[in-house]
This record gives C-alpha cells, sequence and structure tokens, in this order.
C-alpha cells in the first residue's frame, strides 16, 4: 500500500516512525459527464486568467485570496515549517475510553505501519499498552494542509487511527428532532421490540453493495447490447404507513418468513418484561361466560317455571272438581232447608 504520509508518533519522549496509507478504498462506479447529443466527453480545462492559457498540474500551486482580492502564494515549505509540533508528527495529548468518543466524530481512517526495523520496538510497545488498557489515544497531526484530531486504535496487530472532526465541527440536533409531540403506547414498543428480536444480529461481512452489482450488471447488458433487467413497480401508496401498528405486526411476520420462522398469531407476547394483562373491555372478555351461564341458568328458569306451572294447573283442576262436587252437596242440603233460608256461596 502507498503511503500518503510519513513521520513519527510522539508517545511521551518515545519516538516512533511510521507511514500513514489509507485503511479503506472506494468501490463506487464512477461515470463521466459526456456530450448527450454526441457522447463527447466533457473536461474541464485549467486556465490561466492572466495569460490566458491551459497550464499542467506541476504548474499550478496553492495561494491564499486576502480580503481585497488579491492571492498570497503559499508553498510546501512554507506549510512545512511551520510552527507547531504536529507538522510532521502524531502527537498523542491523552489516552481514554473509547465510550468517550463520539461516533459523529469519526472521520476517515489510516493505518499506521511502522517504518524500519528500529520502529519495530516502540511500536510493539505502544500497541500491547494499547490491548491492556483497553484505551484508545487521542492525538493531533497536521494532514494536507490543516491540523486534525485523532484517535489511535490496535486494530488486529496493526495501529490504525480515525481522523476526527472538532467538536465545535459537530452540528446539535436539536433542529432535527420532530416538534409535534406524540405518544408512544406500550403496545407499540412492544411490537417494535419483537421486530428488533425477530431481525436479530447480522454479520457485517455478509453484507454487501446492491446498488453497485446492479450498476455494474446494467453496464455489462448494455455492452452486450441485451435489455437490462427492470426494477419492480413500488408498491401503491408511496410508502404513506396508516395503520403503525398493522405495519408493525405486518413487519414483525415479514422478518419471521425471511428467517424462516413459524408466523407467530396476531397478538405480540411483550419481549424482555413481563406485563400485566390489561383486559381493555372487561364486560366483552366476560360476557360470553356471563351469557352463557346466563342462558343456562335462564333455560333452568322457564324449565322450573314450566314445572311450577303445570303443576299449580294439576292442583286448580283439583281444587275445581273438589269445589264442584262439594257446591253440588250444597245444593242437595239446601233443598231439603226452608227455601227462605239463604243460601250460602262456597268459594273454592
Amino acid at each position: 500500500m502507498r503511503s500518503i504520509w510519513n513521520g513519527a508518533i510522539s508517545f511521551g519522549l518515545v519516538s516512533i516512525p511510521i507511514k500513514v496509507v489509507n485503511a479503506t478504498e472506494n468501490h463506487n462506479v464512477s461515470f463521466r459527464q459526456i456530450h448527450t447529443a454526441d457522447g463527447g466527453r466533457i473536461r474541464y480545462r485549467k486556465v490561466c486568467e492572466v495569460e490566458e492559457k491551459e497550464v499542467s498540474a506541476d504548474e499550478i500551486g496553492k495561494g491564499y485570496e486576502d480580503a481585497d482580492g488579491s492571492i498570497i502564494p503559499i508553498t510546501e515549505e512554507d506549510l512545512a515549517s511551520l510552527p507547531i509540533p504536529t507538522a510532521r508528527t502524531i502527537e498523542i495529548v491523552a489516552f481514554v475510553p473509547q465510550e468517550r468518543i463520539d461516533p459523529l466524530q469519526m472521520d476517515a481512517a489510516y493505518y499506521l505501519a511502522a517504518n524500519g526495523v528500529p520502529a519495530a520496538k516502540p511500536y510493539t510497545l505502544l500497541r500491547e499498552a494499547l490491548k491492556r488498557s483497553k484505551k484508545v489515544a487521542v492525538a493531533k497531526f497536521a494532514l494536507r494542509g490543516r491540523e486534525r484530531l485523532g484517535m489511535l486504535r490496535v486494530v488486529g496487530d496493526a495501529i490504525a487511527m480515525h481522523g476526527l472532526l472538532w467538536p465545535d465541527e459537530i452540528r446539535t440536533p436539536e433542529e432535527v428532532a420532530p416538534d409535534t409531540q406524540v405518544t408512544v403506547r406500550d403496545a407499540e414498543l412492544d411490537l417494535a421490540d419483537a421486530l428488533m428480536d425477530t431481525l436479530g444480529e447480522v454479520d457485517l461481512e455478509t453484507l454487501h453493495d446492491d446498488y453497485r452489482e446492479a450498476v455494474e450488471e446494467m453496464i455489462s447488458a448494455k455492452v452486450e447490447g441485451t435489455e437490462p433487467a427492470k426494477a419492480p413497480e413500488a408498491a401503491a401508496g408511496g410508502g404513506k404507513v396508516i395503520d403503525l401498528m398493522a405495519a408493525l405486526e405486518s413487519s414483525v411476520k415479514a422478518a419471521q418468513a425471511a428467517r424462516g420462522e413459524e408466523a407467530e398469531p396476531a397478538e405480540v407476547t411483550p419481549i424482555g418484561r413481563t406485563r400485566k394483562k390489561t383486559q381493555s373491555t372487561p364486560k366483552a372478555v366476560g360476557g360470553k361466560k356471563s351469557t352463557a351461564s346466563g342462558a343456562n341458568a335462564s333455560g333452568a328458569k322457564k324449565t322450573a317455571s314450566s314445572s311450577t306451572k303445570k303443576s299449580t294447573s294439576t292442583a286448580t283442576k283439583k281444587t275445581s272438581s273438589a269445589g264442584t262436587a262439594k257446591k253440588a252437596a250444597t245444593k242437595k242440603t239446601a233443598a231439603k232447608k226452608s227455601t227462605s233460608t239463604p243460601r250460602k256461596k262456597t268459594s273454592a
């Protein structure tokens, strides 16, 4: 790997000669600007405004534009001779737990390689010290015309350095958060927990750039003169979520299906904590049982009532028969008595 900067790590009074190389590489598909009418390349020409002619790269230097518009030339020697210790040195200023570094500050990543045999011992010493302390080193260094902040950590058997943004370069998130006050229900959080648990973890080594692969396949199809694959039509609705609960439930089921798991019922059990079942409609839940028992009780009442009516009817008939016989006997007795004697009515 080609080095982009040579210098040393300043570790107290210990100096470690190192070379800085890029730790990442760009795999993006690059495009050229063309004239759409005839496909001709569009190029930028660097022209000197004084001589009005194109100049080559080795004739181009740096310059600072002053407030009045005049240009002050700046050479590489001017930058290298700046009176700061970080001009050619990565100066470690502190050792802190890695949690103290906000990921928002992370910038480009570099590998620091030991430069020569004498650098092997102090390089290994710093690496092992970082491992044992479980800390990272915060350093200052100058690269590409400006001083930067960096974080040194161990990656395998090497020391890596992440460029860090200065704290005042990080914007505050106050204007990003929603202004509208919303309430998130426990049931929605339970479904979100279930979705997170279903999706689970992933091996980052298995992830790849689908967009880049699709672009490469499209270019290959154009070269071969075949028809490129078309993207599937987007679902209607423009991704607008109407029902958050329904969307979460569908997401859980889709994630379970993608993992080859059997879909769970619609009711999602809360994950990570035990919650009391809320009987939001106790009447509806208990009403069915009450209705069933009420139906039995009603049937029993009807049966008992029917039996009572039959018994009452039978008793009434018997009483009526007895009353009729008694009336007949009374009539006979009354006939024997004097007709002037009033006849008593026998009530049943």
